[in-house]
């Protein structure tokens, strides 16, 4: 979707943070047994580590795997959805498990049982950042980049 460097960054940012804000609130609200109104407040403290993680992370490094990572399994030819799909599981394939490691690293005190923690933390958010990714995130980000930056 975007064109140029600018539109990727802005749409990266946009993304980014949609999706860490997201999964900052998942987690907090895992961590404490539920959701509640506190946890949008308490998720803010987090997003200034975890916000530039997640975008220097999928700017400089994940973006170009994941794109040929999915077209191992796409081609240019196929359908956009189909390649779109493919790029958005391939990144949250891979931004979920180092997103759970920077997150169990800076926030969970796991100590001597951190690769387990880590691979618990990764397995409980891989299913949320799925669907959370496909469902309303990505669609929602690219509705609004599509606004921002229409095509002529």
């Amino acid at each position: 979707m975007p064109k140029t460097k600018f539109q990727n960054v802005v749409f990266t940012l946009m993304m980014s943070f949609l999706m860490v804000y997201a999964m900052i609130c998942y987690n907090i609200s895992m961590n404490i047994d539920g959701m509640t109104n506190q946890v949008f407040l308490m998720a803010f403290h987090e997003m200034i580590i975890m916000w530039p993680a997640a975008f220097i992370l999928e700017f400089f490094l994940v973006d170009h795997l994941a794109h040929k990572l999915a077209f191992c399994m796409v081609t240019p030819q196929d359908r956009p959805i189909v390649i779109t799909l493919a790029i958005s599981i391939m990144i949250i394939a891979i931004m979920c498990p180092i997103m759970s490691f920077i997150a169990t690293l800076l926030f969970k005190n796991a100590g001597k049982e951190f690769v387990a923690v880590w691979l618990q933390t990764t397995f409980l958010n891989f299913p949320a950042a799925f669907f959370w990714q496909l469902m309303y995130c990505g669609p929602f980000i690219r509705f609004l980049f599509r606004k921002l930056f229409p095509e002529k």
